[in-house]
């Protein structure tokens, strides 16, 4: 059954909307599309890419070869898209040389009939996708590829590079989701597919077609119930197969956005869209998943929802538990990828970078001009978003029952933090250009701050919720003559959706 026979069962009623990026500035892109997590597919961002030409032969197809020869050795993960496995696709490791292999064999075989668009269950042989392949972590001075501008506001993969996201000496030290990063490489044939999902901690992704097609079909948040059951546990696994109506009774009523993703185009998935992907074509793709001060919120939710779902699956234990909520958020942390300590750290963190930067962003406000105060705007809006989880948080057990304690003093003494804001400040001078602090080395992130409230916010030490709070308030009061050109509301908290036209 080829794509557009599979697509006659769905209701359809639009397009994913397709813009030139090069007409785009990037406080366009925030207020379009990351502030209102709407779709989008960006043209003209991969002219220059080395992928582009490394990748694909001269026809336009994976170049399997260079693969083989130049990564073969790397395992990687593949999916059997024929055989399901609980709620995805059953995974196998094997190298890139071995997976190369089997996929030149598929080529020599007459199955056209299996290429096309696949359902679930349709065949009892393989169809084998290569997904998420940490090519960057694993060949950094390769350069496949330069990061678009749009997305280099990315907080989860520039903090992975310098900290494990969940650590736990009890842990899994191979487990994916709490390790390495989240820039991956696809690889697949022609009719290789991911069923139904939206993308993990509800993150932000992007995804660009190296070469070849894929069919994309999205269900906007607010329909998100309609591909659940009764119960809200199990979501619909591949919408082109025969549904359930009586397990699933809202998913006719799903009304779908669909685009078909061309060679050398790049999508744009918001938070909490549900979506389902095909390969109507041989495909390389490169994706990144990464959220920042305008998603930050969906990551929490996630976060509660599934710790509210881990306490109901282990809810007979409760009275014979020790520390019953220290085993729900060990569960958390192995089946979401981080718990509530993980991201409190996390934003703890990133808080730090921010209020390092906005304390020395200040004084340049003062002589320097546009590029400090519209990053000073930005650094404001980061902390401003922070402060709004931090708020939802205090309603949690959180740092005080694990000895969760950080303080900026000896963030400063930390190497990996030193790199992390100086990481920061070069994709930040990306978006709003070159201006008076750009860091050198330690001393000059430390020893080039000036403002007065610097000494003060070297001396605080955040424990839970509301120290935090605590800290972002004293930086936020030094920042009134730039919070005054910012949109608020009556809570005197920034207004994210329409912010950012008054950054540039």
């Amino acid at each position: 059954m080829d794509a557009i026979e599979l697509k006659k069962s769905l209701k359809i009623e639009g397009e994913v909307e397709r813009v030139n990026a090069k007409d785009l500035s990037y406080s366009e892109f925030a207020e379009k599309y990351l502030a209102k997590n709407q779709p989008v597919v960006l043209t003209g961002l991969m002219d220059d890419w080395k992928a582009c030409k490394d990748w694909v032969d001269d026809h336009g197809k994976p170049n399997l070869k260079f693969f083989s020869t130049q990564f073969g050795k790397s395992q990687v993960q593949v999916a059997d898209c024929y055989t399901k496995e609980f709620t995805d696709q059953r995974r196998e490791e094997m190298s890139v040389s071995e997976f190369i292999e089997y996929w030149i064999a598929l080529q020599g075989e007459n199955r056209e009939a299996q290429h096309d668009v696949s359902t679930d269950g349709c065949v009892d042989k393989s169809l084998l996708y290569l997904k998420d392949w940490h090519f960057v972590k694993e060949y950094p001075e390769y350069e496949a590829y330069v990061t678009p501008l749009f997305f280099n506001d990315d907080w989860l993969n520039l903090y992975l590079d310098k900290y494990r996201l969940h650590n736990d000496p009890d842990y899994q030290e191979r487990n994916e989701i709490s390790c390495s990063d989240y820039r991956f490489v696809y690889m697949g044939p022609k009719g290789t597919w991911t069923p139904l999902h939206a993308d993990v901690f509800r993150s932000y992704s992007w995804s660009a077609n190296v070469c070849g097609t894929k069919l994309w079909l999205f269900l906007p948040p607010a329909q998100r119930h309609l591909v659940f059951d009764r119960h809200m546990k199990n979501s619909v696994y591949n919408i082109f197969e025969d549904v359930n109506e009586s397990k699933f009774p809202g998913f006719n009523k799903a009304v779908w956005l669909e685009c078909t993703q061309l060679k050398n185009e790049i999508i744009f998935v918001p938070s909490g869209w549900y979506h389902q992907v095909h390969n109507l074509e041989d495909v390389i793709s490169i994706n990144h998943n990464w959220f920042n001060a305008y998603n930050l919120d969906w990551v929490w939710d996630l976060l509660v929802g599934d710790c509210n779902e881990a306490k109901e699956l282990i809810e007979d234990v409760r009275d014979i538990c020790d520390d019953f909520e220290s085993l729900c958020q060990r569960n958390l942390a192995a089946n979401t990828g981080m718990n509530f300590f993980d991201f409190f750290t996390f934003i703890v963190r990133i808080s730090f970078a921010n209020v390092l930067h906005l304390c020395n962003l200040l004084e340049g406000c003062k002589s320097d001009a546009l590029a400090s105060c519209s990053w000073a705007k930005h650094t404001i809006l980061n902390l401003m978003a922070i402060r709004k989880v931090a708020l939802r948080m205090q309603s949690t057990s959180l740092a005080e029952d694990r000895g969760v304690l950080l303080d900026i003093q000896n963030s400063l003494n930390d190497p990996s933090f030193v790199e992390l804001c100086f990481a920061m400040n070069k994709s930040y001078a990306k978006l709003h250009g070159l201006c008076c602090h750009n860091y050198e080395d330690e001393g000059t992130l430390q020893n080039g701050i000036k403002h007065r409230d610097f000494a003060d916010a070297v001396r605080s030490v955040v424990s839970n919720s509301r120290s935090l709070i605590s800290l972002v308030d004293c930086i936020l009061n030094s920042s009134t003559h730039l919070l005054d050109n910012l949109l608020l509301d009556e809570l005197g908290e920034a207004k994210l959706v329409s912010s950012w036209t008054l950054l540039q």
